[in-house]
């Protein structure tokens, strides 16, 4: 569990990469905030992403971890080297490995914090943030008490972070926390630029077992065997509200509760398997249920039937209320039967 809600700026900086070009600004003075207010929007903006459980990284390296950059970096900063030139050396190995046509320029901020909180333990931390997009923001000014002015400026948006690590000096190699919502067809940021790995816990866990429930039942499964949207959807809620019900994940009866079906069980052992593989994803049978994860991953298990482009059908749970068929006509139906209206 990670609060940075007592969390203070020690020192913030930033310079701008111009991957197009393949050239970088560096800047030669830490950035000033005026007062509390100011301090609050910072944190606010480079920390709020980050609070609570999160999923974990921590650096790696195929044959030494000393060989991984920003983890020597980092490292540095945190050792009392000089802040302005390790951010400047940051920078420098962010644009060393922005070499795909679609990564975007942007602004690099490297801002040192003091008291964010591990496990009840005050830990320095290092967040490491690229703004890649901004927003137009519109300023307004009466000029005179008369004169109606308005201002168009390019920002930050506080309330989004694109890509994002917050590196915390607990016990080496460290906890990273890392956050990348916008795919440019590259996997620079945590594989290139941060080299991390994800730290096997209930979060990873959890995360990593639901989405491998949503890709078999929405990609997989109408392969295998026949089943209507309706049921479809019906185990992608049986799914979720499994990890919602439970303390602690056993797969066999994840399997038995949520599928069934002996056909859909060998399918889903045959998929997992073969997901597992492919993209090297390593998982227990049993584990504790992170219940932030389920909350995260349930906003991305879609339960609507959609008919046509004239009825959208909300179904969360109660599969045996619904009947689908095909009346004399030829035309499919659904019926769908209720005990209270609101």
């Amino acid at each position: 569990m990670i609060q940075t809600e007592e969390a203070s700026i020690r020192k913030v900086i930033f310079h701008k990469v111009n991957v197009q070009e393949d050239k970088i600004s560096l800047s030669d003075e830490l950035c000033d905030f005026l007062n509390e207010d100011e301090a609050d929007i910072l944190k606010k903006t480079f920390l709020k992403p980050f609070q609570g459980e999160y999923s974990q990284h921590r650096f790696c390296h195929e044959y030494d971890i000393e060989l991984n950059a920003l983890y020597k970096l980092s490292k540095a900063i945190y050792q009392g080297e000089n802040f302005i030139e390790y951010s400047q050396n940051i920078g420098q190995h962010l644009k060393t490995v922005s070499k795909h046509p679609n990564i975007k320029d942007g602004d690099l901020f490297v801002i040192h914090f003091d008291n964010i909180i591990v496990n009840d333990a005050y830990c320095e931390a290092l967040a490491v943030v690229k703004v890649e997009n901004k927003d137009t923001f519109i300023e307004t000014e009466l000029k005179g008490h008369k004169s109606a002015h308005l201002d168009f400026r390019q920002g930050i948006n506080t309330r989004k972070m694109e890509k994002g690590a917050l590196i915390v000096f607990t016990p080496e190699p460290f906890t990273v926390l890392v956050i990348d919502n916008v795919k440019q067809g590259t996997e620079y940021w945590q594989t290139d630029f941060l080299s991390v790995e994800p730290v096997k816990n209930e979060y990873h866990q959890t995360h990593q077992f639901l989405g491998i429930a949503k890709e078999f039942v929405t990609s997989q499964l109408l392969d295998d065997v026949e089943i209507s949207r309706a049921d479809q959807i019906d185990l992608l809620n049986r799914s979720v509200d499994y990890f919602k019900t439970n303390e602690t994940f056993d797969k066999a009866d994840f399997e038995k509760n949520v599928f069934s079906n002996s056909a859909v069980i060998d399918s889903f052992r045959r998929f997992d398997s073969n997901y597992r593989e492919e993209n090297e994803i390593e998982l227990q049978d049993n584990f504790e249920i992170s219940k932030q994860a389920v909350r995260k991953q349930a906003k991305i298990f879609k339960s609507v039937l959609k008919l046509d482009t004239n009825f959208h059908v909300y179904i969360h749970g109660r599969r045996d209320m619904i009947e689908q068929g095909i009346d004399e006509n030829g035309r499919k139906f659904y019926k769908i039967f209720y005990e209270n209206e609101s």
